[in-house]
């Protein structure tokens, strides 16, 4: 069985992860998407609201599970017996930052990540973009997944 891991905080989720994550579908027979939590960060949602945004965007989808983690991605992904990390690239410098993360998980645990790039549409929308929005009273109905707009 060929499973991934896709990290993230997901405050919230946003159409480019939803993106990245129906494109991989196919590629994969499970995709578990783990959200992670940062006892640093201050989060704009709870992690019950962060995971049911989640769950209800792909209540209809089976090969995608949600959980909750903590600690190192690569020991979650051992946990679950998952020998691939899923990431969405969205720019240059998105493509730095995951690299050598890629790299010393590769080194450390053995396991994959796949990239795939954002679809051009969705290409610049981020969680902290939509935050920025929600705070402000703006309108961020066309940048999240319907679960996110109640």
């Amino acid at each position: 069985m060929k499973k991934a891991v896709f990290p993230g905080s997901f405050d919230p989720i946003t159409n480019g992860h939803v993106d990245v994550i129906t494109r991989a579908l196919p590629l994969f027979d499970e995709i578990i998407i783990a959200i992670g939590t940062n006892a640093e960060k201050k989060y704009m949602f709870s992690l019950e609201e962060r995971k049911r945004f989640i769950e209800e965007t792909f209540a209809n989808e089976p090969k995608v599970k949600v959980d909750l983690y903590q600690g190192l991605t690569i020991d979650y992904c051992k946990e679950q017996k998952a020998d691939f990390l899923l990431r969405g690239l969205r720019n240059p410098a998105d493509f730095e930052f995951e690299k050598a993360i890629a790299h010393a998980n590769r080194l450390v645990s053995g396991i994959e990540t796949v990239f795939l790039l954002t679809a051009v549409d969705t290409s610049f929308i981020s969680s902290s973009i939509v935050r920025d929005f929600i705070r402000n009273n703006g309108d961020y109905s066309l940048l999240v997944p319907k679960a996110v707009k109640k």
